[in-house]
């Protein structure tokens, strides 16, 4: 189990380290909405603070939140990355063409 910020996180961090690995390329790409699907098991802890947490819950898992109640939620995110004068503008990768890539 992954919690769902954790999924986002990575996410994050891939697209930042491919836009750093293709600065200064001359093919850049435009990174469009980020359509995310998922299936969530949806947990409250008990106390003071009653924190709600969305946990990812992986095809074929061992089953450990069976009980629980899962939703299948979709996310769409527009990555956006800081302009030259502080803006913010659509987020860009660049890389060089791989054979076979689409």
């Amino acid at each position: 189990m992954v919690e769902l910020s954790e999924m986002i996180r990575e996410l994050r961090a891939q697209l930042t380290a491919a836009a750093a690995e293709g600065a200064g390329e001359s093919l850049r790409f435009d990174v469009g909405p980020i359509e995310i699907e998922a299936t969530v098991a949806v947990t409250k802890e008990a106390g003071g603070s009653g924190k709600v947490r969305f946990w990812v819950v992986e095809a074929g898992g061992d089953g450990k939140y069976a009980s629980s109640e899962t939703q299948r939620i979709t996310l769409t995110l527009q990555p956006t990355a800081p302009g030259p004068d502080g803006t913010r503008t659509t987020a860009r990768i660049s890389g060089s063409e791989v054979t076979g890539e689409r």
